[in-house]
């Protein structure tokens, strides 16, 4: 191999995926590899089959479960707002002519020991059973405030200066009681913790603000859309994407080894022998791990069901955010089922997943919030991960690694990274002003 490339990108993961993808776009030459013999890394799509050979070695899936090929378990499920980040990333690299979507059927949020469904207008928040009469005027004048607001009008600001103004008291001028703010800032705004309250406003409405016009896409019950076939179809539709701009694949190359030089720079990678030679390498963190330290564990349960949860209104799709108070943690939890309506299960099955930051060692116990509102299941493994994150001078190296997948059921975190990673990889910034309209055909199946 005597050719250089400008990147050499290791394990094919989704975040890796989308890399490749931009950077061949932008005219950089790119090497892709991997260790496995499949695309998507951490973030794969297993069938049946696989997914015992997972998580249960020996034993065989029951046949009442179905044909092995009809399930495309995602490792790593995550839904896409309509109007956010990753959409934009599709549209902008023209990668949705791979991709079929179908919206997302319901969007809830746990409060008080029930299910129900999000606000996200001022005409939902009018119906919610979540609010009392008087506090439902209230949530209506933010709403309100929030669709209006335009960062360019000042009139649309009531004189606040959201730049200088906490979330916090923003909120305190609408008087919104505890509970509203909880599913505001976890259920809409998509925040993980409350650590956004003490932060400026700014950020905080323009994430209601993309929820709503997410939600305004489809005319469906969420603001999300959903790849059929699963998301095992992302990485592979970036990775055409690459291919069409010059990018080469290779998979099942062992023991990828980055390659210093004496200053400690990479200068390409080793598989079988043979070096490729280059002036970037970005990866996950499993390929340079003495480059990474762990920051956290996510603790995961996946199921098998036959019917939708219970509560979500025969949702054959759904995320349901359990935000951190209501379960006395100090991270929210998060419900995603998806079904044979997205063609990842048989007719008549359902896939749901629990996921939260792990806070103790024990999934069962930490689960079962989640869990008992699933219903009867009729197959759940346990599972957990760490989570890792760059700790290098990627200056100082040239290794640009990705961090680990969070527990979130939507795709803003990890398209936050991936753009971050760009613009150090580029020193660009990547432009998402996209015209939104090129996805909605796709999605409207």
């Amino acid at each position: 191999m005597d050719e250089e490339y400008d990147v050499i990108v290791l394990g094919t993961g989704l975040k890796e995926c989308i890399l490749s993808g931009l950077l061949s776009v932008d005219g950089l030459k790119v090497l892709h590899m991997d260790r496995n013999d499949y695309y998507g890394g951490a973030s794969t799509s297993l069938n049946l089959t696989q997914l015992w050979k997972r998580f249960r070695e020996d034993d065989k899936p029951a046949e009442a479960l179905g044909s092995s090929r009809e399930y495309n378990v995602d490792m790593i499920p995550k839904f896409m707002l309509a109007n956010g980040a990753l959409v934009r990333v599709l549209i902008h690299t023209d990668v949705t002519k791979y991709l079929n979507f179908k919206a997302v059927d319901g969007s809830f949020v746990y409060n008080k020991g029930k299910i129900h469904k999000v606000p996200a207008t001022d005409v939902e928040a009018l119906k919610s059973p979540l609010m009392g009469l008087f506090e439902k005027r209230r949530a209506r004048k933010f709403f309100i405030y929030v669709q209006d607001y335009e960062e360019n009008d000042t009139k649309s600001h009531e004189g606040l200066d959201l730049n200088q103004v906490t979330a916090r008291q923003l909120i305190s001028k609408y008087g919104l009681e505890d509970d509203t703010i909880d599913f505001i800032g976890h259920a809409l705004a998509l925040h993980r913790d409350d650590s956004y309250l003490d932060e400026p406003a700014k950020g905080f409405v323009e994430r209601v603000k993309v929820y709503a016009e997410s939600l305004a896409r489809f005319q469906g019950g969420s603001p999300y859309i959903y790849p059929l076939y699963g998301l095992g179809e992302l990485p592979q539709a970036f990775a055409r994407l690459s291919a069409v701009y010059g990018g080469t694949y290779m998979l099942n190359k062992p023991e990828c080894k980055v390659e210093f030089d004496e200053s400690g720079k990479a200068i390409g990678v080793t598989s079988e022998g043979e070096t490729a030679k280059c002036k970037k390498v970005v990866c996950d963190p499993s390929y340079l791990s003495d480059k990474v330290h762990k920051v956290g564990k996510v603790s995961r349960a996946i199921c098998i069901m036959s019917h939708p949860i219970p509560e979500t209104h025969d949702s054959h799709s759904a995320q349901v955010i359990l935000p951190q108070k209501q379960l006395g943690r100090k991270s929210d939890m998060y419900l995603f089922c998806c079904s044979y309506a997205h063609n990842v299960a048989p007719k008549g099955k359902f896939i749901a997943f629990v996921t939260t930051e792990a806070e103790t060692d024990q999934p069962e116990v930490e689960l079962k919030p989640g869990i008992d509102l699933l219903g009867p299941v009729d197959e759940i493994f346990y599972d957990m991960y760490d989570r890792f994150e760059p700790c290098n001078d990627h200056e100082a190296d040239g290794c640009f690694i990705s961090t680990s997948y969070d527990p979130t059921t939507h795709f803003e975190t990890t398209v936050k990274d991936v753009v971050g990673m760009y613009s150090k990889i580029t020193g660009k910034i990547l432009d998402l002003c996209v015209d939104l309209s090129a996805a909605s055909a796709a999605a409207e199946e």
